[in-house]
């Protein structure tokens, strides 16, 4: 074996361990969070039909709402590393307090918003009589808790940028833990229903932020940061993520459209496409984590001018994002006798999921390479070229997926709709990463 083939391997061995490293606790961390709705879900479930469909409706209103401000981790978690990387710790920690002061602002204007708009909202998505009240009332309880979500996430992505995927790991277990014994003992013990499980994931959720705050502030002093709100930073995190923004409502309305087609397709279908939604989530949070680690050491290499090793490790990650697809898909395939009947044990929905479930594993390879190069461009701060890149996917998406009522298909074209936006996503993607452009270095872009 060559000296030069005994580098390469070593190199490759190096970043797969800063790979998993922060891959494995961002994944524990990711699949933790939606397990809170689960939780809340359950205990609800059992005080009536209308409570439960009460809070699917302010549920869908509340993670549209947070999902919205997920800029607020990525984009601190990419400005963070950079300075990482810069190796200036104080500034990398004051970045992030800008961030959390962001969130903090941008938290309280959408309390401020939804306090009073709350029947007009729950009204706008349909909801009956019975299940209306008890949307509301989940829905502005619940929206006190917004402020401490943001915070969680900017604060998420200053540990990122800091190279720790274990602390929000261990938070968002404590969190979901003591969201499950609040929402027992407020909704059961202290007899409060619906107004109790929301009251539980509230405290819940601002005990997460104060954990998160401790450990910042902590590194703030014992860097040397500033503390106090900096108009300044605080208006370039918000600028930085404006493009971020563009972004993910631009996936939102992906999403909304397939599942609007689906719906004009009939009951079955949009059925065997909500669990189908649902499977795709949950791979996605495999994926995501590799590219949460592709934020984190890509900023830290850009930050410390060694774009060689960015390029480096940009390659190595793609690699983990194909292998990662491949063994999704054959998964998915292989445990689907397993799975299917739990989701649902009507033959016609089982019969539309199942040639539908095939294309979504064959496109999972596309899909780990996808989220890898978002990581990617994300770490390096690339943000415009996310945004440019995210709307001409929704335009050439849109007229497809539009076109499959009137064609035919059925649900099975949509996810082939769905298969075509992640390769118009993966060819823009690419042609970036192969370009270079995205390659600047210092501690800031």
């Amino acid at each position: 074996m060559t000296q030069a083939s005994t580098t390469r391997r070593s190199v490759r061995r190096r970043h797969d361990r800063e790979i998993v490293s922060l891959a494995l606790p961002a994944f524990g961390a990711l699949v933790a969070e939606p397990l809170f709705l689960m939780v809340d879900s359950a205990v609800i479930g059992h005080l009536g039909t209308p409570q439960l469909a009460g809070l699917a409706i302010a549920a869908a209103l509340l993670s549209t709402a947070v999902s919205v401000f997920v800029f607020l981790a990525y984009a601190t978690t990419a400005a963070v590393a950079r300075r990482v990387g810069a190796d200036d710790l104080p500034a990398a920690i004051r970045q992030g307090m800008d961030g959390i002061w962001l969130a903090a602002f941008l938290g309280l204007a959408v309390v401020a918003v939804t306090l009073p708009t709350a029947p007009w909202l729950v009204d706008l998505f349909g909801a009956s009589g019975t299940a209306a009240p008890h949307a509301v009332t989940y829905l502005r309880i619940s929206s006190f808790g917004i402020p401490a979500m943001l915070i969680v996430l900017a604060a998420t992505g200053v540990l990122r940028g800091l190279q720790d995927t274990r602390t929000p790991l261990y938070v968002a277990i404590a969190g979901f833990t003591a969201n499950a014994a609040l929402n027992v003992g407020l909704v059961y013990g202290a007899g409060l229903g619906i107004a109790g499980s929301a009251w539980g994931t509230v405290i819940a959720q601002f005990g997460m932020a104060v954990a998160y705050l401790v450990v910042v502030v902590r590194g703030a002093r014992r860097h040397g940061a500033s503390l106090r709100p900096d108009a300044a930073g605080i208006r370039a995190s918000a600028q930085a993520g404006v493009p971020l923004l563009v972004r993910t409502l631009s996936l939102r309305a992906v999403m909304m459209i397939a599942t609007a087609v689906a719906a004009r397709l009939g009951d079955a279908e949009v059925a065997a496409h909500q669990i189908i939604l649902a499977l795709w989530s949950l791979m996605a949070f495999a994926l995501d984590a590799i590219a949460i680690a592709g934020q984190a050491i890509i900023g830290r290499y850009l930050g410390a001018d060694d774009a060689e090793g960015a390029r480096q490790v940009c390659r190595r990650m793609v690699q983990w994002g194909v292998v990662s697809g491949v063994v999704l898909g054959v998964v998915l395939v292989l445990a689907r006798p397993l799975f299917v009947p739990f989701f649902t044990g009507d033959p016609t929905v089982q019969d539309t999921l199942l040639p539908a479930l095939l294309v979504v594993a064959l496109s999972q390879p596309v899909a780990g390479v996808v989220f890898v190069l978002d990581g990617v461009l994300m770490g390096a701060g690339d943000g415009p070229y996310l945004a440019w890149a995210m709307l001409v996917t929704l335009v050439v998406f849109a007229p497809v997926a539009l076109l499959v009522p009137v064609l035919g298909g059925g649900l099975t074209a949509v996810w082939w709709a769905m298969a075509l936006m992640m390769t118009v996503r993966m060819l823009t993607l690419s042609f970036r990463m192969r370009s270079g452009r995205w390659i600047v270095t210092g501690a800031t872009r």
